[in-house]
């Protein structure tokens, strides 16, 4: 049998497979459930800005506008879903499986507090997803990757966990902006986060939500990302977003990631399936002559191979020379 063991963000993994912030985490008994199925490990259920803030709306609605009794209640607000999540942390540790909580990051220095407490009560390292979406016409580009930067840093400043960060594909140099995390103390990247897709009602005439799911076609761009940005710095790279099964996670490990999350293959399939993709891994593996996931990593990834240059100029030769 190979070897699926793997080391991700300085955590020991019986395998590459995680399952990825979601509503399957966002409980004890959902990571119970992972654990069970043998997953390598668990990221919680991110916890929103959005979400503290919603549990306050009501309770201001009541207030005049006063600001110190807004201050009050908001504080209050936070203070709740913070210890929510915190009991979820604390009741997930101990389950069997390495956990790793989850913030959306806004740039607010209260997420730096609470990285600290996090940290004490137990997780094993922290991804935070920071999805920025610029929608002003005089914000640049430069401004927007130096404010998720900035709060990258003030989390970094406030606990000694080994930090993730989920990124979009929207930035103008990925190699430079991971460059620029791992100086500042990442331990990770993981690509990518996953927008709610837009959609139109046109019955409604109203925006509406997409589709929310992955499909396993969906994994391209990562592979991409991942082969290019792969031994570049010194981050350890999951990827995300296309996943479905044990041959799409072994092409993003060749490429050169250190673990590969799930989430939507589990909606539609069950935590069984995470059992069929180790067999997958295991079967090919063995097939090849590999003894483990630790020797296919980063095999096919651009830096280490022979033409560097074949991996940004590939589909412009296929197109050119008619071959697919």
């Amino acid at each position: 049998m190979a070897e699926l063991g793997c080391s991700y963000l300085g955590i020991e993994l019986r395998n590459p497979i995680v399952v990825a912030a979601s509503g399957l985490t966002g409980s004890v008994e959902g990571v119970k459930k992972a654990a069970a199925a043998g997953a390598g490990a668990v990221v919680l259920k991110s916890l929103f800005e959005e979400q503290l803030r919603a549990e306050i709306s009501s309770a201001e609605s009541l207030l005049d506008s006063h600001p110190e009794a807004e201050a009050f209640f908001e504080r209050a607000g936070m203070e709740e879903g913070a210890r929510a999540y915190l009991d979820l942390v604390k009741g997930s540790v101990g389950q069997g499986v390495p956990v790793i909580a989850s913030v959306n990051c806004v740039g607010s220095s209260r997420w730096a507090e609470f990285a600290a407490r996090i940290e004490e009560a137990g997780a094993q390292a922290l991804e935070l997803n920071m999805a920025f979406l610029p929608a002003n016409p005089g914000e640049t580009g430069a401004s927007v990757e130096a404010r998720l930067l900035e709060a990258f840093a003030e989390v970094r400043a406030a606990t000694k966990l080994p930090l993730s960060v989920k990124l979009g594909q929207s930035y103008a140099s990925l190699p430079n902006l991971g460059a620029e995390l791992s100086r500042l103390g990442a331990q990770g990247l993981v690509l990518f986060n996953r927008f709610y897709r837009f959609d139109v009602d046109l019955q409604a005439l109203a925006i509406k939500a997409g589709p929310v799911r992955s499909g396993p076609e969906d994994y391209h761009e990562t592979l991409r990302w991942i082969a290019l940005l792969s031994g570049r710095f010194p981050l350890d790279l999951a990827a995300a977003t296309g996943v479905h099964d044990g041959e799409t996670a072994l092409k993003l490990i060749a490429a050169g990631a250190g673990a590969v999350q799930v989430c939507s293959v589990i909606y539609r399939r069950g935590f069984g399936v995470i059992g069929e993709m180790c067999r997958a891994m295991d079967e090919w593996l063995g097939s090849k002559g590999i003894p483990s996931v630790r020797a296919l990593k980063g095999r096919v990834s651009q830096a280490s191979a022979a033409d560097p240059a074949a991996y940004a100029r590939l589909q412009y030769i296929q197109a050119l020379t008619g071959i697919s």
